[in-house]
């Protein structure tokens, strides 16, 4: 079980630790990130303005190429589309949509199938597909020149510039429609202006370019392009600004592991992770070891008799040593077949448990070498101690019966019964901990109602029908409110970082980052969030058009002490705020509430969300699945429920707990196989003892109270020490979530308690059978 556990684990990090090795040039190849000291926080990101690629390029002749992705879903046709054929009227839903420069494809060296990579994007309105896009949607065929709509925009239809070769699953970037940045713009001058932040940039460095000097130079940036910007809009921190700034070059390997302070939509991991459970994996491993060594040891009496004959008919010490390590090294190789065999048999409920999709690499050179060498190598460690205190036994002392005793009482035994126990527990505390934050999470009070809330997607393709099909909507008795907006208080959504100050403060005050959100007059009932101060947008008042709805920490950071009728700016707009809400989180709670302002926006849309106001939910959807048939015929009908998405936000939190409740739940398993064992050797040390005991009255609960005394005093030192670890181990993870429980006692105590019942259980077993067994039987030899 612990092998099988241990080459699971070991399958995970080493497809952690080969993400983005693939490319021809990896370790030339680096992404610009950027730190910023604000008072003492370190803020981190990875997007740039247009201009960052040009500039690295021309300023540095250290970089051969440089090229930018934008992948954000806040710009039309980035993120998803509804995807179709020129000759095709059926649309179908895609995700995995990236603008990108041409640069991008000669930096990574992306295989082409089809096409020529040199110019695959050098075109205005051409799009790469990968070649699994390319089979599903031009079987056959030689999609290069062939036509896509997408969301049915006929005004910007894209020509197939090139195919390339799927990226593998061990790579941050895989995108399966790459559009083309040439001759496009998100609007007039957006790609010559420092003011704005949307590109990931990449560059490639020329060989034996030094990429430490390199990083050193690159402050530069900061005062040849952002300084003046910044003085110029009058910013009185602009020389702070280039103090606290900088550039990092972050290479292409470390993005996914590295990246766990960078908010860059990416699915990454954690190299933490791969750190604590290669841990959990020595630790299993040593635990299993750790039964070995206790069983061998407990189990000296049974071989002492033959020990002591084999010497007194010439074996020397070292054929013993040998003949116990054969011994063990056979064991070894037996647990490798069936561990192996069992991990292949656990592989997909593994997968299910990290997300992944693994397999075991049975046609890999190395597989066999490393799994012999492996179990030679444990076979070793595990069979060296037994081995050399098996074949120290002096024949005189066997042969008058005088070792039982002394092999009952081992502190190396003792101490690695708690060691066994101490994780095991570790383990059920950090599980406690884990599911009691997921459960506080999941249920705090947020701030709006995420419950009864359907979500119809890709409502863009209807175009000026969208308010058409609200209002129809809207005739169901069965639905409360209807909402057409992208933005919502779930990740993954639209977002839009804008910089905001009060009215004429511009040159005085440091502005506030908020989210500015462009929503209809139903946003707030259909989700459910209060107004504390002020009013909602209203139908009736034409000058909300140019109104505002902040919640309560923007006026705080804004210092808005009267905030209804104040207006602010971001730079080119103006608002005047006619509400204020209450705050929500329309992120993870790893993070606190951001400012955020609610605008009146255009009702051309992705999302339509529905309040329902009914539990029969079956006949609400079948209601708008077929008032969505008339609307759009040649586009099956998505939707999600809100509470779902919301739940999602918290699918690592939830997975780390079934992780770490497996682990501690097998961590519990092996431990009480050897303590069940363990408990069985030591009653059949002390079966005479037992019997004198009976004859002369002892009961059957003081008998197995006897047996199971020492045991559970060791369970007790196993909590004694976990608790501080766990504690401390706990208090850092939680450290990751702004909104947190507190670690209680009784978690402590749960954990120790579950800990003393499994021993009892798995030691009374044995006590007990010792304690009822005929004294006849035990003393007759005598």
């Amino acid at each position: 079980m612990s092998i099988a556990a241990c080459l699971l684990i070991a399958l995970y990090i080493k497809d952690e630790l080969s993400y983005d090795r693939s490319y021809p040039a990896t370790d030339r190849i680096y992404r610009i990130t950027g730190e910023y000291n604000n008072n003492g926080k370190i803020e981190t990101g990875a997007d740039w303005p247009p201009p960052m690629a040009k500039a690295l390029k021309e300023d540095f002749p250290e970089v051969e190429k440089s090229g930018r992705l934008m992948p954000h879903p806040l710009f039309y046709c980035a993120g998803s589309n509804q995807v179709r054929t020129i000759d095709n009227e059926q649309n179908t839903f895609e995700d995995g949509f990236t603008y990108a420069d041409q640069d991008m494809l000669d930096i990574l060296q992306v295989p082409m199938i089809f096409g020529d990579r040199a110019h695959a994007l050098s075109e205005p309105n051409t799009i790469v597909l990968t070649k699994r896009k390319a089979d599903k949607y031009f079987p056959n065929q030689n999609p290069v020149g062939k036509l896509l709509i997408l969301n049915n925009d006929k005004s910007r239809i894209y020509k197939v510039g090139g195919v390339i070769k799927d990226f593998p699953s061990t790579s941050h970037i895989h995108y399966d429609f790459w559009l083309t940045m040439t001759g496009y713009q998100l609007w007039n001058g957006e790609q010559t202006g420092w003011g704005s932040s949307n590109y990931y940039t990449y560059v490639l460095l020329k060989p034996g370019a030094d990429a430490a000097r390199l990083q050193s130079k690159l402050k530069l940036i900061l005062t040849k392009y952002y300084l003046p910007m910044l003085q110029q809009a009058g910013d009185k921190a602009a020389d702070q600004f280039t103090q606290k700034a900088k550039l990092l070059l972050q290479p292409i390997t470390d993005v996914h592991l590295y990246s766990s302070n960078i908010d860059d939509g990416l699915e990454k991991g954690d190299i933490r992770f791969v750190w604590l459970f290669g841990a959990i994996a020595c630790f299993i491993l040593i635990i299993a070891c750790i039964n070995f060594i206790n069983l061998s040891t407990a189990k000296s009496a049974n071989r002492a008799k033959e020990v002591g004959l084999r010497k007194v008919v010439g074996s020397h010490r070292i054929s013993l040593i040998k003949q116990f390590l054969t011994e063990s090294l056979l064991f070894s190789v037996l647990s490798f077949v069936i561990g192996i065999l069992l991990a292949a048999f656990l592989l997909p409920y593994f997968n299910k448990l990290f997300a992944k999709s693994l397999s075991v690499p049975w046609t890999a050179w190395w597989l066999l070498p490393i799994m012999i060498g492996a179990a030679i190598i444990i076979g070793i460690i595990a069979g060296l101690y037994p081995s050399f205190y098996l074949s120290s036994f002096k024949p005189i002392n066997v042969l008058k019966g005088q070792l039982s005793r002394g092999s009952r009482n081992s502190i190396l035994r003792n101490g690695l019964v708690v060691f066994q126990f101490t994780t095991s527990i570790i383990l059920i505390i950090s599980t406690l901990v884990i599911y009691n934050q997921t459960h506080y999470i999941l249920n705090k009070k947020i701030g709006f109602n995420k419950d009864q809330v359907l979500l119809i997607q890709g409502t863009n393709t209807l175009e000026n029908k969208t308010l058409s099909f609200k209002n129809e909507l809207l005739k169901s008795a069965a639905i409360k409110n209807v909402s057409i907006s992208d933005y919502l208080p779930v990740s993954g959504t639209k977002r839009d970082g804008n910089t905001f100050y009060k009215e004429g403060k511009t040159k005085e005050d440091i502005g506030v980052g908020s989210q500015k959100w462009r929503v209809d007059y139903d946003y707030m009932k259909t989700m459910g969030m209060k107004i504390i101060q002020g009013r909602n947008f209203s139908k009736d008042m034409a000058s909300d058009s140019a109104a505002t709805i902040i919640n309560k920490t923007m006026a705080e950071k804004l210092d808005l002490k009267d905030p209804i009728g104040q207006r602010i700016v971001n730079g080119w707009e103006t608002w005047t705020v006619i509400g204020v809400m209450e705050d929500f989180n329309f992120e993870s709670m790893k993070q606190s509430v951001d400012p955020l302002c609610l605008v009146l926006g255009n009702n051309t849309s992705t999302i339509v969300s529905v309040k329902i106001k009914t539990t029969n939910t079956k006949a609400v959807i079948s209601y708008i699945g077929s008032v969505w048939k008339t609307f759009a015929p040649n586009q099956p009908v998505r939707y999600t429920f809100l509470d779902q998405s919301f739940a999602n936000m918290y699918a690592d939190v939830q997975r780390t707990g079934s992780i770490f409740t497996t682990f501690a739940v097998l961590a519990i398993i092996i431990a009480c196989l050897g303590l069940f064992a363990l408990s069985a050797f030591m009653a059949e040390q002390r079966n005479k003892e037992i019997g004198i005991r009976k004859v002369l009255g002892a009961s059957v609960s003081g008998i197995t109270t006897m047996l199971s005394k020492d045991f559970v005093k060791l369970v007790f030192i196993s909590i004694v020490i976990a608790s501080p670890i766990a504690w401390w181990a706990m208090t850092k993870w939680l450290q990751d979530f702004v909104y947190r429980i507190s670690i209680s006692w009784w978690m402590i105590v749960a954990a120790g308690f579950v800990a003393i019942v499994i021993a009892l259980i798995t030691i009374s077993f044995q006590s007990i059978k010792a304690a009822l067994m005929n004294p006849v039987r035990t003393l007759r030899s005598e």
